[in-house]
């Protein structure tokens, strides 16, 4: 398991996304100034119930892996945008293009010692 430190940057990171936007695996670990996505995930995996996990994606825009059908009223209710129509609830896209929260954004920026 990652270290509590990368625990705890990632999960100020997940909860740092702005409604309706969201960021991928990969993301959060650039945010954090890490290499590591598959941590990222494991991270969301154990502790994500702690914060908004459904804002943090695969680069596929796909949502989370076997939690479409519970992101997807999140995402409707925050306006994340999304590939229309959605017929199935358990197969859908993000319009990762929209959503993607922009590299520009405060989050991406670390504070240096």
């Amino acid at each position: 398991m990652p270290s509590a430190e990368f625990v705890e940057d990632v999960l100020d990171v997940v909860a740092r996304i702005p409604e309706g936007r969201v960021m991928t695996y990969g993301d959060v670990a650039h945010a954090i100034g890490s290499s590591a996505p598959r941590a990222v995930g494991r991270v969301l995996a154990h502790y994500g119930h702690a914060v908004a996990w459904w804002r943090v994606v695969p680069v596929s825009g796909d949502p989370p892996q076997g939690h479409a059908r519970v992101a997807l009223p999140h995402y409707r209710e925050e306006g994340t945008p999304l590939r229309e129509p959605v017929t199935d609830p358990d197969h859908y896209r993000l319009a990762l293009s929209a959503a993607r929260l922009r590299f520009d954004h405060d989050i991406y920026r670390r504070e240096t010692p």
